[in-house]
């Protein structure tokens, strides 16, 4: 078990700044997921850690010790990419073993005790003999984490390991990914993906980047239910949040805004005083809109498409804005004509506040009777 700790960690190639002074802590045995939109760091910041790429500024700490100058293999980690990066030429066996080999001290028994161990593991023993051609894609990947579980490392990195996998198969590994972390307890894992499913199934916490820098750290569903920014709010779910302008009507315990194309709303959201009259944005998940046949009803607009999912229905309305619908997701099968008007709400507390500056407004604290 170790934990990971970086303090100020900066990057620079050039005069071009890609991190701006990170601060992260991870605890021994979390699985922590790097997500953000391409140009992020994420990826660099993750060859930061693996000693791939120096550091131009900070400190990294694993397992207490820093690690700044220290080459890749001294670091006790082991990393996985998404390009396999397997040897062609030698057979299953060989590659899980190759890294092994190289380290002097492994006998040959201990070599094959491991790499074996390895392959119950991820379920690839009938495979040792064979080479990576003879292999699907997904079942080349296991190969590499069962080469980098050998190595018994401090740390897993995964760098976008089911990226070049069909949709089948990425459903297929992410679980396997999931099992090794419960089969190998007390290991840590820090995984970057582009791919929202892969962040809010797999990670005990998200780190969310933007523009290299740190925007928010928690849980899946506490980021999905209660981002701090509007960014993250936007990122995080498919169909993403619905933003609509907004102006602070009324302050204090509760506010009232009054959104872009809608009628006012009171929220039960605390703001300052001098937040009124100020510029915000409303944010309301899809899922938490619902039809309403009530004249008071918040929003009502005309249908300009609807998507039957199976499972769900997108239906996208435009509410008067001129930028983008509004997107509703309805359950099961629901057909709506093109053109109908409906009306549509949603209940106060699943609606999200967001500043002038594009941070949360929070839900006004409970008061405890006398």
């Amino acid at each position: 078990m170790a934990n990971v700790r970086l303090t100020g960690i900066r990057k620079a190639y050039g005069q071009v700044q890609v991190l701006h002074g990170i601060d992260l802590d991870i605890e021994p045995g979390e699985f922590i997921v790097f997500v953000g939109p391409s140009g992020c760091g994420k990826s660099t910041l993750l060859r930061v850690i693996a000693g791939l790429e120096d550091i131009t500024g900070g400190t990294l700490e694993i397992d207490g010790e820093v690690v700044n100058g220290r080459t890749p293999k001294e670091r006790g980690i082991a990393m996985v990419f998404q390009s396999y990066a397997l040897y062609p030429h030698m057979n299953v066996y060989d590659n899980m073993a190759f890294g092994l080999k190289l380290e002097k001290n492994n006998s040959k028994d201990e070599v094959d005790r491991r790499v074996r161990e390895a392959a119950q593991i991820l379920q690839i023993e009938s495979y040792l003999d064979r080479l990576p051609k003879a292999l699907s894609g997904g079942q080349r990947q296991r190969v590499a984490i069962g080469r980098a579980i050998t190595r018994n490392p401090k740390v897993f990195l995964f760098d976008e390991p089911l990226s070049n996998l069909d949709a089948a198969l990425r459903v297929q590994t992410r679980i396997e990914i999931a099992r090794l972390h419960e089969r190998m307890a007390g290991t840590t894992m820090i995984y970057v993906t582009h791919d929202q499913v892969e962040a809010m199934t797999l990670a005990d916490k998200i780190v969310v980047l933007n523009k290299g820098n740190v925007e928010q750290v928690g849980s899946p569903m506490e980021l999905y239910n209660r981002p701090d920014t509007l960014f993250v709010a936007r990122f995080l779910g498919s169909p993403s949040m619905n933003i609509l302008p907004a102006v602070i009507e009324e302050t204090g315990q509760q506010t009232r805004v009054l959104p872009t194309g809608g009628r006012s709303i009171t929220l039960p959201i605390a703001s300052p005083a001098d937040a009124k009259g100020s510029a915000g944005h409303l944010g309301i998940r899809p899922e938490n809109l619902v039809l309403s046949d009530s004249p008071d009803a918040p929003f009502s607009g005309e249908v300009m498409l609807t998507e039957s999912l199976g499972e769900v229905t997108l239906v996208y309305v435009d509410i008067g804005r001129t930028d983008e619908p509004f997107v509703v997701k309805l359950p099961g099968e629901v057909t709506i004509a093109r053109g109908t008007t409906v009306s549509l709400t949603a209940e106060p507390e699943a609606m999200r506040l967001f500043g002038e500056d594009g941070k949360a407004m929070r839900t006004a604290p409970q008061r405890v009777a006398a």
